[in-house]
């Protein structure tokens, strides 16, 4: 189950009309993804790259954003 604060707006703007940017949550899965992507990387170098390690890595990295929020509301 994931974290439900998104943290808000990463960059708000007025400048795009309906768009206030992506959260700040998915900015965080966005900076977590290269460590979490080079671990699997590592790990799945002889076995190729299943669907559900793709899936992972990226719940992964949705998970490390969802601590970081939780983090900043301690």
């Amino acid at each position: 189950m994931s974290y439900t604060n998104t943290g808000g707006h990463a960059f708000p703007t007025s400048q795009i009309a309906d768009s206030d940017g992506m959260t700040l949550r998915d900015y965080f899965a966005a900076k977590a993804l290269p460590a979490i992507y080079k671990d699997a990387t590592e790990t799945a170098r002889n076995d190729g790259w299943p669907d559900e390690w793709r899936m992972g890595v990226a719940e992964e990295a949705y998970a490390m954003a969802d601590q970081m929020l939780k983090a900043r509301d301690a």
